[in-house]
This record gives structure tokens, sequence and C-alpha cells, in this order.
């Protein structure tokens, strides 16, 4: 076994946890029972718990790590960072090195005239942030009845009071008063689920004119803005047909709606562009952006606004903030995280190297019975498991009862891949080589193969 790093038994561990780490999305009960997975150190794109396994971490922690785990030069930028200013405020008139080097490179990066950054802690922030900003934009623009934000149902977006009323997780609404008023819901992208006998290009269609029926129904004179995700992550990598997002975008022309692209998963490389917004030909006015700016190895998220909003915004006094709005240590950490990605051609070795491989990977899982349709884009892909292909058929168990037990076989063979309902998802740290995308499809692939003999056994295999 190889060495770990010094530490209280397992077992000793979680029930320490048990009694005092709230987890979230979890019951708490259920997990107590169970015992936590203890994660003690990671290198590349390897995790080792306590016990010494050695996991292929097929999520980048959560969707995040893109540089991997273990590079030491953010490492030295953070305590070179703390020894420097641990911390400084941006208010009052104030401002410090890393909070501006860190914008004018995002100002850089960023697509269009997206020249501006709110920062915030991260993306559940960033998007509370999106909600107060376009209303204070229409606001100052004598338009304060343009204030409903239209999103998706199955869209995420945070779980703070107004991000997860943006996003549409009905688990999420069900508790704590959400979702707050003026945010409208419309259908998401998914052709698997919901096209019924449509191709995927006419569902595609009629799902985006979903959104100018609810502008017509709501008034154009009542609607701030429209926000989504290029690709749906949590959601369960929902890639929408080609013809979804050219039309939301006319419609949003023709509407005059801010349309916000939440980038927190599609950010910083994993479509194989700098982001999503690039790989799928998205205009957005705000993109939301958190997870991949630092690879995880720091919190820190951010709002980057168009010229127009930016300049209607600094009219007025915004009385919004955070204390860590561009926290010094977070913004070195991020602005090292962007050298890394440029000078060693992270994005190059996604579009060229890594995405065809797992896409050639991905795909031929579809020959496996339990597998309908297998989707990526960049290193980012989902497969809908089904009973009957044909048909695309839903499992006649509960919903998430067959890809739960997928990725419980997936966490047996030293794999992380995440269950969406019965999608199974990936998203792992972009430096990953081929030889590594090969133990990964090996394992996705021993995975199902004991998840569809599980269900045989239990006279599972039913559709509903």
């Amino acid at each position: 076994m190889p060495a770990i790093t010094n530490h209280m038994p397992t077992a000793e561990l979680q029930a320490l946890d048990a009694a005092h780490h709230m987890h979230p999305f979890t019951t708490g009960a259920d997990l107590a029972k169970k015992g936590a997975r203890v994660i003690t150190r990671a290198k590349g794109v390897t995790l080792t718990d306590s016990e010494g396994n050695q996991i292929l971490d097929g999520m980048a922690g959560l969707w995040c790590v893109n540089l991997g785990y273990g590079r030491e030069e953010l490492a030295e930028v953070a305590a070179r960072q703390i020894r420097e200013l641990p911390f400084y405020n941006t208010f009052f008139q104030t401002t410090h090195v890393p909070a501006i080097a860190l914008a004018s490179k995002l100002a850089e990066l960023a697509p269009g005239d997206l020249n501006h950054v709110f920062y915030a802690g991260s993306g559940s922030e960033a998007n509370d942030t999106n909600i107060r900003m376009v209303r204070t934009y229409w606001a100052e623009k004598g338009k304060a009845t343009k204030s409903i934000l239209i999103a998706r149902w199955n869209g995420y977006h945070g779980s703070s009071m107004g991000s997860g009323s943006l996003g549409g997780m009905t688990g999420i609404h069900s508790q704590g008063g959400l979702p707050i008023p003026d945010i409208h819901h419309i259908g998401q992208p998914d052709w698997w689920a919901e096209g019924g006998d449509m191709t995927p290009e006419e569902f595609g269609l009629m799902r985006a004119r979903e959104l100018e029926t609810a502008i017509e129904h709501l008034g154009a004179n009542r609607v701030a803005a429209f926000i989504a995700e290029p690709i749906q992550g949590a959601g369960g990598v929902i890639v929408p047909p080609s013809t979804y997002w050219p039309e939301i975008q006319r419609i949003c022309d023709k509407h005059e709606i801010l349309l916000i692209a939440d980038e927190v998963i599609t950010g910083f490389g994993r479509t194989g562009n700098w982001f999503g917004s690039q790989t799928l030909d998205i205009r957005p006015h705000i993109m939301t952006v958190a997870k991949g700016l630092s690879s995880g190895y720091q919190p820190i998220g951010a709002s980057i606004v168009c010229d127009e909003v930016a300049e209607v915004i600094a009219g007025t006094e915004f009385n919004h903030g955070y204390t860590y709005c561009g926290h010094p240590v977070a913004a070195a950490v991020a602005l090292e995280n962007l050298r890394i990605l440029e000078e060693e051609n992270i994005l190059a070795h996604v579009r060229d190297v890594a995405g065809p491989h797992l896409k050639a990977k991905w795909e031929a899982l579809t020959d496996h019975p339990l597998v309908g349709e297998a989707r990526i884009v960049g290193l980012m892909g989902s497969i809908a498991l089904t009973p009957h292909k044909e048909s695309r058929a839903k499992f006649a168990s509960d919903s998430g009862t067959v890809g739960l037990m997928c990725r419980e076989r997936c966490f047996a063979n030293n794999l992380v891949m995440r269950h969406v309902g019965d999608r199974m998802v990936i998203s792992p740290p972009l430096v990953i080589r081929p030889e590594e995308i090969d133990t990964l499809a090996e394992r996705a692939r021993k995975a199902l193969d004991e998840t569809y003999a599980a269900l045989k056994a239990q006279d599972m295999l039913k559709a509903a």
C-alpha cells in the first residue's frame, strides 16, 4: 500500500464527521450509517482515500479542478500572496494588485465586449449578483418594471436564495421558500428525455421558442434577462440540439432581453475553448464564472459584464458586494491558474488530444445494453441509462435508482462518476492523458456491466 498522510483510523474520522459535519445535498442520517469516504490527498487525476485506495477522479472534484491536483505553482503563489497581503477589501474606493490584474486578464480572455468584472466568492454568489445587476440596470434606464428573469427547468445556477431560485431544480425549490418573486422557468432542451417523436432539430426550436412565448405572456416590458448554461452541467450534461442557441439568441436580440450565460462549469477550457459561449456561438451580456477560474484551489467567482451594462451600473451606487470580492489570495491563484492554462496549451490538449480520445471511448459505450445515448463536448459528457434503447424508455423504478446503483459500482471500481437521475456524467481534469482516459473508460464499462448484472438479478430491467 502506498504511504498516506498520518491520520486517525477511518472509522474514527467517519464518526467525527457524522457527529459534527453537515454535508451539502445529503441526508445526514443515511450518511452517518454508511460513513463518508475520506479523501486524504490527490495528484494529477488521482485521489487517495484514507484506506489508501487510488481513485480516478472523473468529475474534477466538482467540475472544477481543471489543472488537476498537486500543482506546486498554485501553492507557491498562494503562500507568497498570504505573506504579502493576505486580505484587503475592495469596498470604500480601494483596490489591490491581484484584483486589478485578474480583472484585466479576464477582460482579455472573454469574448466580445465583456470587459468588466464584478467579483464574488462562488458561482452562487455571482448569480445572486446578476439578479440585482440586471434589475438595477433596467431601473437606471427608466424601465424598473423589467424585473423578471427567465431560466430553465433542471438548470443549475447555485443553491442560495437567489441562485437557487434561478435554477430549475424542484428539490431545491421544495425547501426554504424558493423561488423568490419574479423568476420564471421554461423547458430544458433535453431531446433524449423529452423530445418525443420530434427530431432533435425540431425539438431544439420548440424549446427555444418557449422563451418567446414566455416573453409575450409576461410582457417584454417586464422581462429583464434570460439565464442558462451553454451546456447543462448538474442537470445531466444536456447538450442542446444545434438549432437551440441560435434561436435563443434571435429571441433575446429581438425583445431586448439581457442574455446571461452561466459558464461556471463550461468556462476555462472545459469545452475546448476558453468559454462555452465561444463553442456554441452565444453572445451574452453577462457571463457567470467560478470553479475552473482557480481550478478549485481557491474559492472565487465573478460576473463578467459587457460595456453597456457596466457603463449604466457605473452611473449609480450599486449597493451590493461581498467581504471577499476579489480576495487577494484567490485572485492571485486564479491569475496563476490562467497563466498555466495558456502557457501549457491546455485548451489545445482538450481540443486535439484528450477531447477526441475521450469522445471515441465515450461514444463506444453506446454498444452496452444499458446505454441509450452518449453525449460529449470537450471534456464533459453523459450517458443515458435505459431498459429499452429504441423507445428511449425510462426505468420502472424511481428516477435515479439505477443511476445510484451505477455510481456505487463506479466507486467500487475506483472511479468517480456522478449520476443525475439515471444519467451518468463525467467532467475529468483537463490535463487527463490518453492512457488515463483508457482507464476511465475501462472502469466505466466494468461498472455498467456490474450494474446490468444486478438489474437482471433483481428483475429491474423494466420500462416505466
